[in-house]
């Protein structure tokens, strides 16, 4: 049966749709362009009514009578004049006109004197970069024009740079990161210290755009986001980074606000976290924050080394495993989680090889976390134990079949005790807390296209998801709920997202049970 074209209207309908609307703006425009003298004429008669009925309202009563007598006389004497009312109407017209025109200040052309000096300043700044003793005309020359260099500039109220594009000549070397780096610190000091800048570099065009960023939120509060399954918010980023929004609650209104996704599963490319920063930057704070979001889906399995309480409002709850704080703990937990990956991993290839879906003991999301585990590697060395990263290579190398994510947070000062696969295998990361560059450029894998600031929030940072882009990041305000310090809005909202308890608060949480005998050959699991 042959299919019956569409009607004419519903095929192109969006077409002419579009088409109208291009003509209504279009006549709209030259009807303004038409009737603007007489929208002036009549905005100028609505003026003189409100100016004569002021100046009636501020009369007193006693003399409005001779002031009524003297207008009628004057009205009475036009009537008579010859060619008296053309000439009154003439002059109302006229008077109109004036009272009605465009009274708005018209905006300088260019620069004031204030601005034109801080352009002519960087110009100069500018000089021994972009400048060479071969050059028969440089671009940058000492009292040179800035009007060749910099073609588009805007500044704020206090007349500081917010936006600029910089001409520079094509022998520069654009392509080294160290000379982009040099135009940069140098235009961050020039333009003003303390502020953010973002830098697109068009080497093509022989052009950088140099942008002043808003700061980012900080009032974000724990809430439930809007997400799949698999889907992690790490934090929230600029407007321009991302394509997605997501709605979020702040108290009575709702914003829409771009976020930073992590996407985990068998279907992941970067499976697995690592959290870098300082103390007080925000690490833990994230890791709460992933914990509260992947106990809506799956099992959490935490392990504190730095043994300050920062999870213990998990303790008891429901989808939370264990929540360990010492070495024998961690070693028995983190032993249990290798044997529940090898466990996954026959499963699933049994069910595979015998033509079946997965079990359903093994969809459900594992989720191992680990704050500081360079503390436990001090005191297994101390006490002659197994260091507790050893026990993660396996979470590691076979988590995302598994359908285990491993999420690890520590400080800069410990990044060298991290084992080759922590290294190796946590893709996606993250840094918060103030940072140099080149920190940043070590655990990111590449320089952010932003100039970090000395003094920044907490859980202020960037992020990277694999080979990415680098993001700014801010994670929402997810403190400790038993913390005294935190404000009753932010405990609240963290005490709303927090599960039922399936175990009194008083009673010790129970360890991970430790299978007795292995579950898994290495020979099985290189297999699966």
């Amino acid at each position: 049966m042959a299919r019956r074209p569409l009607p004419r209207i519903l095929s192109n309908g969006s077409a002419q749709i579009a088409r109208g609307r291009e003509l209504a703006r279009t006549a709209a425009d030259s009807a303004t362009d038409v009737l603007h003298p007489l929208i002036t004429i009549t905005r100028g008669l609505r003026r003189l009514a409100s100016a004569g009925r002021r100046k009636v309202a501020e009369t007193p009563k006693d003399k409005r009578g001779p002031l009524l007598f003297l207008v009628a006389s004057l009205v009475m004497v036009v009537a008579l004049m010859p060619y008296g009312p053309l000439l009154a109407v003439i002059t109302l017209m006229a008077a109109a006109a004036w009272q009605g025109r465009d009274r708005s200040p018209s905006e300088p052309e260019g620069p004031n004197e204030t601005q034109a000096q801080r352009l002519q300043s960087l110009h100069e700044a500018l000089v021994p970069y972009f400048s060479t003793a071969e050059d028969p005309s440089p671009l940058y020359a000492h009292g040179g024009d800035w009007e060749k260099t910099f073609p588009s500039f805007e500044f704020d109220d206090t007349d500081r740079v917010t936006h600029l594009v910089i001409r520079y000549p094509a022998y520069f070397t654009d392509g080294e990161a160290e000379s982009r780096a040099r135009i940069e610190h140098l235009l961050t000091a020039k333009s003003g210290r303390g502020r953010e800048y973002h830098f697109a570099w068009d080497e093509e065009g022989n052009q950088v755009t140099v942008t002043v960023l808003a700061p980012l939120p900080t009032d974000i509060a724990a809430q439930r986001f809007v997400t799949a399954p698999g889907e992690t918010v790490l934090g929230f980023t600029d407007p321009t980074q991302v394509q997605r929004t997501l709605p979020l609650a702040y108290g009575e209104e709702q914003r829409d606000v771009p976020p930073v996704v992590w996407r985990t599963g068998i279907r992941s490319t970067e499976p697995h976290l690592l959290a870098v920063g300082q103390p007080g930057s925000g690490t833990s704070t994230l890791l709460r924050s992933v914990a509260l979001q992947a106990l809506q889906y799956g099992d959490v399995l935490i392990v504190e080394g730095g043994s300050t309480g920062e999870y213990a409002c998990l303790t008891g709850r429901d989808g939370v495993l264990a929540v360990e704080c010492g070495l024998a703990g961690a070693l028995s937990s983190l032993e249990w989680a290798a044997h529940e990956t090898e466990r996954r991993l026959i499963s699933t290839n049994r069910a595979r090889q015998e033509g079946n879906p997965p079990p359903e003991d093994t969809k459900r999301p594992l989720w191992i976390i680990l704050d500081r585990p360079s503390a436990f590697t001090h005191l297994a060395a101390a006490d002659g134990r197994k260091d507790p990263q050893s026990l993660l290579q396996v979470p590691l190398r076979h988590g995302r079949a598994a359908n285990v994510t491993v999420v690890v947070a520590e400080q800069f000062d410990s990044l060298d005790t991290l084992s080759d696969a922590v290294r190796q295998h946590t893709r996606a990361r993250a840094v918060l807390g103030p940072a140099t560059a080149q920190q940043l450029e070590a655990v990111l894998g590449a320089p952010p296209h932003t100039t970090p600031v000395a003094h920044v929030p907490p859980g202020r940072g960037y992020a990277r998801l694999g080979a990415g882009p680098v993001h700014r990041l801010q994670v929402p305000a997810t403190p400790d709920p038993y913390d005294d310090a935190t404000s009753d809005t932010h405990r609240q909202a963290v005490v709303d997202l927090l599960p039922p308890r399936s175990a009194p608060a008083e009673a010790e949480p129970k360890a991970v049970p430790v299978p007795t005998e292995p579950v898994a050959t290495k020979a099985v699991v290189e297999q699966a």
